[in-house]
């Protein structure tokens, strides 16, 4: 044994030094992969730093008006209406103030708008409904349109000009005008084009919902004069 020993010792020393150089490698390798993300980093650094300054003097530039702080419930749902000729749901609210016109939002994207409130209670009418009809406007190319609701699961994108060049995929965000909602908010995306006729999947399941997140941005006194109690 003690004779094995010393014979196998130049095998351990070998396969020990291989094994430590092996680990400077990789340690090497993962020093210089750290180097390029923390010069990535300052560089995005850099960049906000940029756009902070520049969106400072912008807005005193235009003496630009931020948006107020806007409140918001969470409701339950407790029926629904879907059938050929309405796609509404209802929800229980409480005592809890609500608008209408204000805006009902589910997985963070817009589902639709309060159309009346009844005691505890509040009828939300959905983006698939016919009555439904909000500018909306396509954020990567910035064409305006209205997305219009025909009781179907995907309402449609239209009023977009004939020589609009829209695709497959392209995101859709409500576009703020006539003030019946705020810009910006995540509608869906473009899921189908068939000669003229685009077909909208909106990013929340409005099959799956019970729970919804009522929002006022205190702009539905727009629409028509009060609320409904």
């Amino acid at each position: 044994m003690p004779v094995f020993s010393i014979l196998v010792w130049p095998a351990k020393v070998i396969s020990g030094g291989y094994e430590y150089l092996n680990h400077l490698w990789h340690v090497s390798e993962d020093n210089q992969r750290l180097r390029a993300e923390n010069e990535s980093l300052h560089k995005l650094q850099d960049r906000y730093k940029s756009l902070e300054i520049e969106n400072k003097l912008l807005s005193d530039l235009l003496n630009y008006v931020s948006l107020p702080k806007v409140g918001y419930i969470s409701a339950h749902l407790v029926a629904e209406e879907n059938n050929a000729f309405s796609q509404a749901i209802v929800a229980y609210i409480g005592d809890e103030k609500v608008n209408k016109g204000d805006v009902v939002l589910a997985d963070n994207s817009v589902v639709g708008r309060i159309d009346k409130k009844m005691h505890h209670y509040a009828k939300i009418i959905l983006l698939t409904d016919i009555s439904s009809q909000i500018p909306v406007i396509i954020e990567n190319t910035r064409i305006r349109g209205v997305l219009k609701g025909d009781n179907t699961i995907n309402p449609k994108l239209v009023f977009t000009p004939l020589d609009a060049e829209i695709a497959v995929g392209d995101r859709i965000v409500t576009s703020g005008v006539s003030g019946v909602f705020p810009a910006g908010l995540p509608v869906g995306y473009v899921a189908s084009i068939v000669k003229n006729e685009i077909k909208v999947k909106l990013f929340a399941s409005l099959n799956k919902l019970e729970y919804v997140k009522i929002v006022n941005y205190n702009i539905g006194g727009l629409l028509e004069e009060g609320a409904d109690d």
